[in-house]
């Protein structure tokens, strides 16, 4: 019975009830079983969009405060400026400055599409025009646009695969993102690496409209923070000016709470704080 149930196509199940004997049957199961367990299970395909959605999730959270350092590094000089900031999402924005004692109380605020800078000395609000998302935010290698997060890679960007690479000993998705034509984007190209282990972003590179590599974010000292795991130091070298960067490290951050909304108005803005 066995052997014509083999020719003749039988299941599995019917060569165990008619075939062999119990023994045998037990036998069979336990090198099914361990033939079985060699054969992977395939992973649900990923886009790389979902690959950046996640990512992007993974530093920001839906709301976020924190304290940061921002060291800039040129081949000239070094300056070192200590600042508190407040995010949702990519809407709304607050970046003030405490430290050193003749930039404290500056301040950055970001509401949908628009951005203003309170300048505590001459005690001015400034609006800052789109065209100038692009410029240096306070001497840094780190753009306005930058700092309040008003690109979004998700929404922004059409994401594509292309291919794999290695950053820091670490296996990277590597996605190429290019602007949508319906969105105004200040690049005309990035490259995202994201870890495959952990979803964390490794390292982005910012092309302008003619393809040229103009800066690069390298992310390092991964820690957990805030009830996550993520990188604490963001570095920006300047691919344009050599011996240029720019530290931008993280010392306190909490994510997903509730922010006022308060915090994100003129009266914040232009408090002598």
């Amino acid at each position: 019975m066995y052997k014509r149930a083999k020719h003749e196509g039988y299941t599995l199940s019917m060569i165990l009830r008619y075939g062999p004997s119990e023994g045998s049957r037990v036998k069979i199961l336990l090198a099914v079983f361990v033939f079985s367990s060699l054969i992977p299970f395939p992973l649900a395909a990923q886009t790389a969009e979902e690959i950046i959605r996640r990512s992007e999730d993974r530093i920001k959270g839906t709301t976020c405060s924190g304290s940061f350092v921002m060291t800039v590094v040129t081949p000239d000089y070094t300056r070192r400026m200590e600042m508190e900031s407040w995010w949702v999402g990519n809407e709304k924005a607050l970046i003030v400055i405490r430290a050193p004692k003749k930039e404290a109380g500056n301040k950055t605020l970001k509401i949908g599409n628009e951005m203003w800078m309170y300048l505590k000395n001459t005690e001015t609000t400034i609006k800052i025009p789109p065209s100038m998302m692009l410029q240096s935010w306070n001497g840094s290698d780190f753009t306005n646009d930058d700092l309040v997060r008003e690109s979004n890679l998700v929404e922004d960007y059409i994401h594509e695969m292309a291919g794999e690479e290695t950053a820091d000993g670490e296996a990277c998705w590597k996605i190429r993102l290019t602007p949508k034509s319906s969105t105004a984007v200040v690049w005309g190209k990035l490259v995202y690496l994201v870890r495959k282990k952990d979803y964390l972003p490794a390292r982005v590179e910012y092309y302008d409209e003619k393809g040229k590599l103009m800066r690069e974010l390298r992310f390092s000292d991964v820690k957990t923070m805030g009830g996550r795991t993520i990188p604490t130091k963001w570095t920006m070298v300047n691919r344009v000016k050599p011996g240029h960067r720019t530290e931008f490290q993280i010392t306190r951050i909490a994510f997903d709470i509730r922010i006022k909304d308060k915090i994100f108005s003129f009266q914040e803005l232009e408090r002598g704080s």
